[in-house]
């Protein structure tokens, strides 16, 4: 007779692996990652892009760098080694979801080219796309929704701590130049033609071959 236990719990054949969760048809998992000052825009044209693509029937998570010090991420300060930890962890949580074939939208100053880059190996490159929002610190301070500009918060990037501008972008956003309308225009277009782009490389059914 066989015992209670045996075949109780079956062996996750036919799960899929990592790259293969994904269960929502037409999308795939990709992360916006975008960097830049406080007060350049970041969470705003997050906000808008989520709102637009939710418009749109897609699945998608904000990841805002706020929430995340709110709450997993407390116990982090602001050197350069808690930043770097903080980028780490942000990163591993956006490519979970990721992996389960949701657009993750990622707002985190991440002041350095190493914890860019760190970010993109976690994620994968084929799957990240990276946003710089640019605004000049004096812009910044005048729009300051954060009030840290006015209180002279210490370790402030771009003030008392440094900000490293991204060498090549996947995007670049002039917040100084381009309306909030034209930057989520400009981001929503780019996971598109991604998600159309990803869809017909893996979809052996669009290939010419199978027509």
């Amino acid at each position: 007779m066989e015992s209670e236990s045996q075949n109780f719990f079956s062996p996750r054949t036919g799960m899929g692996n990592n790259e293969d969760r994904s269960s929502f048809p037409g999308q795939k998992g990709i992360v916006i990652w975008m960097t830049g000052l406080s007060g350049s825009g970041k969470s705003t044209i997050a906000e808008r892009v989520e709102e637009h693509l939710k418009a749109s029937s897609k699945v998608v998570f904000r990841l805002d760098g706020d929430d995340l010090r709110s709450g997993i991420n407390k116990d982090l300060g602001f050197s350069e080694a808690d930043r770097t930890e903080n980028i780490r962890r942000a990163a591993h949580i956006a490519a979970l979801f990721r992996k389960a074939g949701i657009i993750v939208l990622c707002s985190f100053i991440s002041p350095t080219q190493k914890m860019r880059d760190m970010a993109r190996s976690i994620i994968g490159p084929g799957h990240f796309i990276e946003v710089y929002v640019k605004a000049g610190r004096a812009a910044c301070a005048k729009r300051d929704p954060k009030g840290l500009y006015r209180a002279n918060t210490q370790g402030l990037t771009g003030v008392s701590s440094p900000y490293e501008e991204p060498k090549s972008p996947d995007i670049l956003l002039d917040t100084e130049v381009l309306s909030i309308g034209d930057s989520v225009d400009l981001v929503v277009c780019a996971i598109l033609r991604s998600i159309d782009e990803s869809l017909s490389n893996r979809d052996p059914k669009h290939s010419d071959d199978n027509q």
